[in-house]
């Protein structure tokens, strides 16, 4: 077996694939030849081949590849191929809309256009939507223990699979039988603290389908990872006061309207008697702390003479979050007779963890409530609401003024998000032979439903209760009661759900022979339900959760599909393959999508092959169903028309705005097309190399509206563009014969931009037999270089991403690395094996085209968010090493070690990436986790 790991082409894949016979969804024959040959179906095609060499680049990776590389999870082994780029969910991202959840971006094109399978049948979305908005599969909810292998399809696919094969396919292949008794534990620590691992899994099967005709197995799997919190790892990556670098300190204070959890507060008044939201500083005011100011917070004062505690709130955070994973799968397969077999299996996985998003909740905030003027009022009502007595909340209250205050909750933890995932998914298959033919019948029901908790977060009602009535007890929190504390900020649930119900039937044969062997075909046709459910904390009219937004998804239809593939060996040495698929979608009607490639292999050495392809990506239940996603922003019209009829005052200068975007029931899906070409060359057995060039443009890009540009026509002239709406607010007092601000646009999805990319992969692998009885060496090299990631839209210049921070919207700022490899290098001898793995990912420059246009002076992200440019403006590249290795003490007995991160190196320091504290956890969580130990014992019978 091989034990190179990630990289591996379909030349070096050969020997894999084939001991591992088929997809589970297309019937293995056996050639008509005196030799017998078995078939096998490579992941891209349904038609059985004697071979793994197909015109598209396909990457395996087999469970001994899994074993090599020491990683316990289905998201860390996918987030190493090269090819998986910016767009891409990690699981360590407490910020993310889609918490708890990891999904792949094959060729950087976002978790929604790259299709994950399960032995080639669709599976469910997770619940949640990345950003509220792009559907993906959730590979925290695959048990890896029942892997078999993972076949990558680096190419479109959406002539044969439908749609959002656009980047790539992964097609996750479990265990088809099962003999015998497997279990394994490990635990693991990282040696700087945090992160105890524990995980164990087993297996147990039963019969043989040649001699009882049938088999049977049950596997089980449980992981739980503790949490590594921010104040466990080193300066820079547990701080933000980047005054050491010459910037900022961006710990809460007066200036930028937050606060710590000690309070400050700067007498005033309120502008509106009785409404604590008007408060205004009296003249030349300054604050000073509410509480005493402890060791761990120092006084300080600002340029402005403001004096604060100066508390490090990151340490709330998380770098990892405590997971804990809990699944199981049964499968039952029976050989009914020579030609016909039939199988049942049924899964369930948990997913739980929770993460600590932000800090404790400030009093002062832009969203969805405007709370930056709010103060403590002078006076509250007495006992039993009757007559005022002095606020003992406000420091000022005896000279009769108002507190304006910043101030975090402490007493409440950080805001938080609990996540439990379930995921329940059965399958049976019927498959057979008759009349020349190969056939098979799948049925799949897969549901998830997702029990969503947010905790920390505060009541906009309620704070306005508290603070106006004295309830709430600033001077001395912890004196608060449960009640109150309940009050403010109430434990809010949510149950999301997803579905994919499917029906797919499947046929191939040999038609006739050709000069280089039989033509064959392949059929298929699919029936689906295709459902969501993503419901909001927010009631859109009255958003009353400060901090959050307003985000739902919901709808469902149906999907029916035929797709025909050919494959034509034309001579020996020629080979010719055409699909097409039609799909029509119950929501936005049809689309019909071809694929053709060619291979061309002169001799056993070298082969050439070349791929043309269209794709599609269906609108999500975001864009074209019942949903509205709205976020709030702090918005003035000055200078403007809008601004000089309202004489620049407060009511238009600077006010809290909703920007509301809604599904467009007649949004177009995307399209692609698709162009690859490479070679594979292989001068002696044991040394194989593979170059192959992809170019993917996708048009009709799904974007939200242009509503900055809609803002700026109401402000010049009183009006709003086709499609747009808007909700205004009251007529300004002061100006009530100017048009009233906008409190809320809205506008639907639409198809307005396109992108394209293009790149380079390369991939070495060697196998050799060592001399003097050494043992084997084996090494694999696979590196993916993108030259070009370029976003278009009309009356705009182009973006260019690759090698940027950018997409900075689409992907928290992880940026568009240009270049990602591996080089993994194994020695075997006897019972012993030794792996040397390391994954290298390039630097980028801290620039954000997609926010700020293109590179130029003063447009360095950390220049504009933390007041300092670094060097060069440019995040280091990373490199992370492995160590792994295991030991046979019997037949029966194994032990294994991994040292991950074993040059124990920090991640590069990245301030702009929001994800992760001055890191980017999407290519260098192995750096903040830093060197990680990790001990195992495994048991076969």
């Amino acid at each position: 077996m091989s034990s190179n790991f990630l990289s591996m082409s379909q030349t070096a894949g050969l020997a894999i694939a084939v001991a591992f016979a088929s997809n589970v969804n297309a019937q293995v024959t056996t050639a008509s030849n005196a030799t017998e040959i078995e078939e096998i179906v490579v992941t891209g095609s349904y038609i059985p081949r004697t071979d793994a060499e197909t015109s598209s680049k396909v990457t395996v990776i087999t469970a001994a590849d899994i074993t090599a590389s020491g990683l316990t999870t289905v998201a860390d082994v996918v987030r190493t191929l090269s090819a998986d780029n910016s767009g891409t969910l990690p699981t360590a991202f407490p910020g993310a809309f889609a918490a708890g959840a990891s999904g792949v971006a094959l060729r950087g094109l976002t978790v929604n256009s790259t299709l994950v399978l399960i032995d080639g049948l669709r599976a469910a979305d997770y619940a949640l939507p990345d950003d509220g908005v792009r559907s993906f599969v959730d590979l925290n909810s695959v048990q890896i223990g029942t892997i078999e292998r993972i076949e990558v399809l680096q190419d479109g696919a959406s002539s044969v699979y439908g749609a959002d094969a656009i980047g790539g396919v992964v097609n996750i292949i479990l265990k088809k039988s099962y003999q015998g008794f497997n279990a394994s534990a490990q635990v693991g620590n990282s040696q700087h603290g945090g992160g105890f691992e524990k995980h164990f899994d087993f297996t147990a099967g039963t019969g043989d389908l040649a001699t009882d005709h049938f088999n049977a197995y049950f596997s089980a799997e449980y992981q739980s990872d503790n949490a590594i919190g921010v104040n466990q790892r080193p300066f820079p990556f547990n701080n933000n006061d980047y005054t050491v670098f010459g910037g900022l300190n961006l710990h809460p204070q007066p200036q930028f309207s937050n606060g710590s959890i000690y309070g400050s507060v700067t007498p005033g008044t309120l502008g509106t008697p009785g409404n604590v939201l008007t408060g205004v500083p009296l003249p030349g005011a300054v604050s000073q702390p509410l509480n005493p100011c402890p060791a761990s917070a120092p006084r300080q004062t600002d340029g402005a003479g403001n004096v604060y505690c100066d508390q490090n709130q990151t340490s709330y955070l998380q770098d990892q979050p405590p997971t804990s994973r809990f699944g199981f799968t049964g499968r039952i397969t029976a050989q009914i007779n020579d030609n016909q077999t039939a199988y049942l299996s049924a899964s369930y996985y948990e997913n739980r963890s929770n993460f600590p998003g932000t800090t404790p909740a400030q009093i002062q905030t832009t969203t969805p409530n405007l709370t930056t003027t709010i103060a403590l009022p002078a006076t509250i009502p007495g006992p039993g609401g009757i007559g005022q007595v002095l606020n003992p909340n406000n420091p000022f209250a005896a000279q009769g003024n108002a507190a304006l205050i910043n101030y975090a909750f402490g007493q409440l933890g950080p805001e938080e998000t609990f996540i439990t995932n379930h995921n329940a998914r059965v399958v049976a298959d019927f498959s057979g032979k008759a009349a020349g033919w190969n056939y098979s019948v799948d049925v799949v029901f897969n549901h998830t439903w997702l029990d969503f908790e947010l905790g920390g977060y505060l009541n906009y009602n309620q704070l306005i209760s508290d603070v106006t009535n004295g309830t709430y007890n600033f001077i001395n929190p912890s004196a608060n009661s449960a009640a109150t504390l309940s009050a403010l900020a109430p434990r809010l649930v949510n149950q999301d759900t997803s579905d994919m119900d499917t029906v797919v039937l499947r046929a191939n044969r040999a038609l006739f022979d050709l000069p280089g062997g039989p033509l064959g075909m392949a059929l298929g046709a699919e029936w689906r339900y295709e459902a969501e459910y993503d419901a909001n904390f927010q009631n859109a009219t009255q958003p009353a959760v400060q901090g959050l937004g307003f985000s739902q998804a919901i709808g469902n239809r149906t999907v029916t599909s035929t797709d025909i593939e050919f494959d034509a060996p034309i001579l020996k040495s020629l080979e010719v393959n055409a699909s097409g698929r039609f799909d029509h979608y119950s929501d936005f009607g049809n689309t019909f999508n071809p694929k053709f490639g060619v291979k061309f292999k002169p001799f056993d050495q070298l082969l050439a092959r070349a791929t043309y392809s269209r794709g599609f990506r269906a609108p999500s239940f975001a864009e074209n169903g019942s949903s509205e996603v709205e976020g709030f922003v702090t918005y003035g019209a000055c200078p403007s028309t809008l601004c000089t009829a309202h004489g620049a005052d407060g009511y238009i200068k600077s006010y809290n705005l909703g920007e509301l975007t809604t599904a467009n029931p007649a949004i177009k899906p995307e399209t692609s097309d698709s162009y690859t070409a490479g070679i594979v060359f292989a001068p002696i057995k044991a040394l194989s190399a593979s170059v192959d060039y992809y170019y993917i443009k996708k048009n009709n890009l799904i974007t939200s509206p242009n509503q900055n540009a809609a803002l700026g026509q109401y402000a010049a002239n009183g009006t709003l563009p086709a499609g747009y709406s808007a909700v205004f607010d009251n007529l300004d007092p002061a100006f009530p014969g100017a048009a009233p601000r906008i409190v809320t646009i809205a506008a639907p999805y639409i198809n307005a931009a396109s992108e394209f990319t293009d790149g380079v992969d390369f991939d070495l692998r060697g196998q050799f037999d060592l001399p003097w009885n050494a043992g084997s060496w084996s090494s694999d090299l696979s590196i993916t270089k993108i030259l070009s990631f370029v976003f278009e839209q009309a009356g705009q210049p182009n973006l260019q991403y690759v090698g940027t921070q950018s997409p900075y919207n689409l992907s928290s700022g992880a940026g568009t690395p240009q270049w990602r490899g591996s080089f993994s290098n194994t020695w075997m001898k006897g019972p012993l094996r030794l792996s040397a793995i390391a994954y290298y990912t390039s630097g980028y420059k801290m620039f954000g085209e997609d926010l700020f246009g293109p590179p130029s002076a003063g447009t360095c992200l950390p220049g504009i968010f933390d007041g300092f440019t670094p060097q060069n403006c440019r995040v280091a590249s990373f490199t992370d090493v492995d160590l792994t290795g295991s030991y046979d003490i019997t037949s029966n007995w194994q032990v294994s070690f991994a040292v991950q991160n074993a040059l124990d190196r920090l991640p590069p320091f990245d301030p702009p990436n929001y994800a992760g504290v001055n890191y980017n956890p999407t290519y260098s969580q192995a750096g903040i986790v830093g060197r990680f130990f990790r001990l195992g014992v495994h048991y076969k019978l």
